[in-house]
């Protein structure tokens, strides 16, 4: 979870930094940001309380862009295998940004929501995310602006419709993936009912200068927990979601990464997408490697990048690993060729010397409870 800080340059704070520190949370760098890891009840604590009633998150570190114009559509749909027409106003999307071969540039958010593309993309990925745009614009009236003077919050877990509904929110008919503006504490925010935990969930962006307001409300109440980048890291990879660098990069693409839900059948078809060729012979044939969950024994966790061995030859590798507080045991997703896949089967994770006896698992290891229409 931790990134090496780059001598000599500043990180950036969101506008929670003096909040994070009053609640005594310990700092870590993550992609060019100081943000918080954890808080004192730690990192299993606040895991549990996410899955349990409602946990405050700061994302205000990845970045919001708003792409609008006659071209925004076409742009989109060029950069990614999504859609367009069929995320209808109010409507949220998951997506891919791909490269000429298949590989995923990044993941991303895309909203469709009072006449522009509202897009969240990666903090680590953002000013790559925000030159692959600018790079392929069609329409002369195309625009892309990236809207760093606001924040964003995160409320996860089984409590948080409550919460909102208690501050006023009215919630009826307002289902996972959907997009509105509302009033909360007197504070205009726009709100999805997405997440990154497997959970319902909301995301709440605001203006910078009125973050600290709502999150100061939000965390005065005793039915929410605060929570930092650890559980939400250890919620994710229990949710089988996954993370750019770890389960996605430039070299898997959406069918190796288990993602065939993101391809529809309009733009299948078309095939008129970055990488189509080779993610569409994929979803013909079955990629060579695929993305699995890892169950290690003897209670010792496996850590991204350790190898996957069969029968002494290397089978793939651990994407992501550690201790899954919802199963009390250690957990993992790893990459392996795609024969390996069936659930049960034995592989050996080999790191420093030692090794650890996993089995291959069904994703996710805990099951999404997202809100959805009828």
């Amino acid at each position: 979870m931790r990134k090496p800080r780059n001598p000599g340059v500043e990180n950036r704070r969101t506008p929670l930094y003096d909040f994070h520190i009053a609640h005594g949370a310990r700092m870590v760098a993550f992609a060019g940001w100081d943000m918080p890891v954890q808080y004192p009840a730690g990192i299993k604590a606040e895991h549990l309380a996410c899955r349990s009633g409602a946990a405050l998150f700061d994302v205000s570190h990845m970045a919001q862009i708003e792409v609008n114009g006659d071209g925004a559509d076409a742009l989109l749909e060029r950069l990614t295998p999504t859609d367009l027409e069929a995320i209808k106003d109010g409507r949220v999307r998951y997506s891919l940004f791909l490269n000429e071969t298949g590989g995923v540039l990044d993941d991303l958010m895309i909203a469709r929501f009072e006449g522009a593309l509202h897009l969240v993309v990666n903090a680590g990925r953002a000013a790559h995310d925000i030159s692959h745009l600018k790079a392929h614009l069609i329409g002369a009236d195309t625009r892309i602006k990236v809207h760093d003077k606001r924040a964003l919050l995160a409320l996860q877990g089984p409590g948080a419709a409550t919460v909102l509904g208690d501050l006023g929110l009215d919630l009826d008919g307002f289902v996972f993936m959907d997009i509105g503006r509302f009033m909360l504490a007197g504070v205009e925010c726009v709100v999805t009912r997405s997440g990154y935990t497997g959970e319902d969930g909301f995301e709440i962006s605001m203006a910078a200068s009125a973050a600290e307001t709502i999150a100061t409300l939000l965390a005065a109440r005793d039915d929410v927990f605060i929570c930092g980048l650890g559980a939400r890291d250890t919620l994710r990879m229990e949710a089988g979601l996954p993370l750019w660098g770890h389960e996605l990069d430039e070299t898997i693409n959406p069918v190796m990464a288990g993602l065939r839900f993101v391809l529809s059948k309009r733009r299948r078809e078309a095939g008129d997408f970055l990488g189509a060729k080779q993610i569409l012979q994929d979803w013909d044939f079955g990629p060579k490697r695929t993305l699995v969950g890892l169950l290690p024994t003897g209670g010792r966790p496996v850590r991204d990048g350790t190898k996957l061995i069969m029968d002494g030859t290397p089978v793939g590798s651990v994407t992501s690993g550690g201790f899954a507080p919802s199963l009390d045991a250690p957990a993992a997703i790893g990459l392996v060729e795609s024969q390996l896949a069936e659930p049960g089967t034995a592989l050996i994770a080999a790191t420093r010397g030692r090794e650890t006896t996993v089995h291959v698992a069904c994703l996710p290891f805990v099951p999404h409870r997202y809100v959805r229409g009828s």
